[in-house]
């Protein structure tokens, strides 16, 4: 039986507590993975580690977190992404939403399209 929305939003929170040690009132939908829930690159790891645990399922490298494209100037350029870059970043992460990011994708602002709304679409699209 398929897992509700609700379901894997509780099941995502209880991982995001447990990897970033925060409280479950903070982890809300909207919620920022690094500005507002404090996770760094290496708690990507960790939190990637955990939802495969939890929801039994893979994730390849650099699925849920694309990796060789910031460091690629074909696709970054001044600190930005190229239309290339954003077309690449685009069609590696489906289950982003990229909302003002388009109009201005510096990349220092790209860790804050991850959501936790984002990691449960995530989820969902792996449950299927």
């Amino acid at each position: 039986m398929a897992m509700t929305e609700g379901e894997v939003f509780d099941k995502v929170r209880e991982v995001l507590v447990e990897a970033l040690g925060v409280d479950d009132e903070e982890v809300s939908p909207e919620a920022k993975l690094s500005s507002d829930l404090g996770a760094e690159s290496i708690d990507f790891l960790d939190i990637t580690f955990q939802l495969e645990k939890a929801f039994d399922i893979k994730i390849p490298r650099g699925e849920l977190v694309p990796d060789n494209v910031l460091n690629n100037p074909e696709f970054v350029q001044d600190g930005r992404l190229t239309e290339a870059g954003l077309a690449e970043v685009k069609a590696r992460m489906p289950h982003v939403e990229f909302g003002d990011f388009d109009k201005d994708p510096d990349i220092s602002k790209m860790m804050d399209l991850f959501t936790v709304e984002t990691i449960v679409k995530y989820v969902q699209s792996k449950l299927g």
